[in-house]
């Protein structure tokens, strides 16, 4: 795609960026046969190539956002689909995000959208913020018919009916492994996780540490910053980045770092661009060697495992996932739990991570089923299923019901929003990938697994 930035404004490192990105664009148009939104909506703006072309006009000619181009980039859910089917290599998630901070700096919302995005920008990145948001939300739910916004009856439906405990293995300590110390690594136990779902840090740490690592909860940690930065407010996710970064150093300073594991691959896609994100800043140096070191927990499980051989049950499946379905071996009496497993965009796509989860899964003994158009968004896309609820809901209830047509008894995750937003469609329990692999080994039933599966060992 041919640009026209002048020189003054290539002296801007976020422009030149851009301009890289702009330029790699063929206009091929391979990007809208996999762009959820504009499957739902048919409309070519809605598309990455129409949003190119948005943001090039915006960009180049060095103006404020209007009304039109906010619409449309706001309907992006950022899953990244499209670089995974671009051919060109076309990284439209930095040109996206470089559009959302323009957004935010030049562009005055109204002021129901500016209440809305503040509230969500003050209260989801804090656990203790969101507790008392969702304990609120109970409340509010009677009222739910007299809410003027359809954004906050979004809200209030997604608040779940029950309140997770707090645990204690989410505050900042060092988890020492079962015999010998084989890896030391940080782990980044989330926001909106660590308080929807803490079983599943305490899946991880379990698991972690029975392959012998030593699992250091940094004090200083907090949201990566993944929330606000899809809302374009730079700073505040430059400072969470950094608060990070500084634990995470701390950390290796005082005893060494193999990995930075996450187990959310919305906040995993992040933390490994924190590199990108903080290239021009006096932290440039130690935000590309905590990116070097991130990974995501089936990345690190897989280090850990390596190979194809049984986990703990024969499972000749072990040695032949390839995308689909593996198909593992009936047990004497009965057959093995059957998974469906839903890929997250942040790690199909944004972390380029698809078969590893699949594998571990087959390794241990699971029927492992993908449904069709696996590349397809749920619809959760960090805070989109609450500030675009129609859209939201009928990717969730087209990726319900591809899960529901492979009949699974679980369906399996790698990221909480994906798991929240799934569960409020299907009556199948919705668990996290690590949370079976921990059961499989050796660790306790999920709560949410039927006392009638058997353990796949």
């Amino acid at each position: 795609m041919q640009t026209r930035f002048t020189p003054e404004q290539l002296t801007d490192p976020d422009i030149a960026r851009s301009n890289q990105v702009l330029r790699a664009c063929v206009h091929c148009g391979f990007c809208t046969a996999t762009c959820p939104t504009y499957k739902v909506l048919g409309d070519e703006l809605d598309s990455p190539r129409g949003r190119i072309y948005l943001i090039k006009d915006m960009l180049e000619n060095g103006r404020p956002a209007d009304e039109k181009t906010v619409k449309h980039i706001d309907r992006c859910l950022s899953c990244l689909a499209c670089m995974t089917t671009c051919p060109s290599g076309v990284h439209y998630m930095h040109l996206v995000d470089h559009a959302r901070v323009h957004i935010e700096r030049t562009y005055r919302r109204p002021w129901r959208d500016r209440s809305l995005r503040w509230m969500l920008a003050r209260v989801l990145p804090y656990p203790g913020r969101f507790r008392l948001a969702l304990r609120a939300a109970k409340l509010g739910r009677p009222l739910r018919g007299l809410m003027p916004d359809k954004r906050l009856r979004a809200m209030l439906d997604m608040a779940p009916p029950r309140l997770a405990r707090r645990s204690d293995v989410d505050r900042p300590q060092t988890h020492r492994p079962e015999g010998e110390t084989r890896m030391r690594v940080a782990l980044l136990t989330g926001c909106a996780q660590s308080t929807l779902d803490p079983a599943i840090n305490e899946a991880t740490v379990r698991l972690l540490t029975r392959l012998g690592c030593e699992v250091v909860v940094a004090d200083g940690m907090g949201c990566c910053g993944a929330l606000v930065h899809h809302m374009g407010k730079e700073h505040e996710a430059h400072a969470f980045a950094k608060a990070n970064i500084r634990a995470w150093q701390k950390v290796k300073r005082n005893g060494g770092l193999d990995a930075v594991v996450v187990n959310t691959s919305g906040c995993g896609t992040t933390v490994k661009d924190y590199g990108h994100m903080l290239r021009t800043t006096d932290m440039a140096e130690e935000a590309a060697e905590i990116s070097a070191l991130a990974c995501d927990v089936s990345e690190l499980l897989a280090r850990l495992l390596p190979g194809t051989e049984r986990l703990h049950t024969p499972n000749e499946a072990a040695e032949r996932v390839a995308g689909i379905e593996a198909q593992a071996p009936a047990a004497a009496g009965q057959g093995p739990v059957r998974v469906a497993y839903h890929a997250a965009c942040s790690l199909q796509h944004g972390q380029k991570v698809r078969g590893m989860p699949k594998s571990l899964l087959a390794r241990a003994g699971f029927e492992v089923v993908e449904p069709k158009d696996s590349h397809l968004c749920c619809g959760s896309a960090g805070t989109y299923n609450l500030m675009q609820p129609e859209i939201s809901a009928e990717l969730k209830a087209r990726k319900v019901a591809t899960l529901e047509a492979k009949a699974p008894q679980v369906i399996a995750a790698g990221n909480i929003g994906c798991m929240a937003q799934i569960a409020s469609g299907t009556a199948v329990p919705v668990v996290h990938t690590v949370e079976l692999l921990d059961w499989a080994t050796g660790g306790p039933r999920p709560d949410k697994i039927p006392p009638d599966l058997p353990r796949p060992f």
